[in-house]
């Protein structure tokens, strides 16, 4: 799917050098960085719904 990304000159710029760096293109570095973000994101959102399936009545009488 295309989409089209607008950044800010200092994103663009960093955006680059990172690409550069390491030796990939810009696509590359932004579909990374998004993976990421999404994989950590997921994470984070299962370690709450752990956390609030395991604590909530305990927090539920907290309140």
């Amino acid at each position: 799917m295309a989409m089209t990304l607008r950044l800010t000159d200092d994103e663009d710029r960093a955006l680059t050098a990172t690409a550069q760096r390491l030796g990939i293109s810009k696509q590359e570095v932004a579909r990374q960085a998004i993976r990421q973000f999404t994989d950590e994101r997921a994470r984070f959102e299962d370690i709450v719904h752990r956390a609030v399936d395991r604590f909530g009545p305990v927090l539920d009488r907290l309140k």
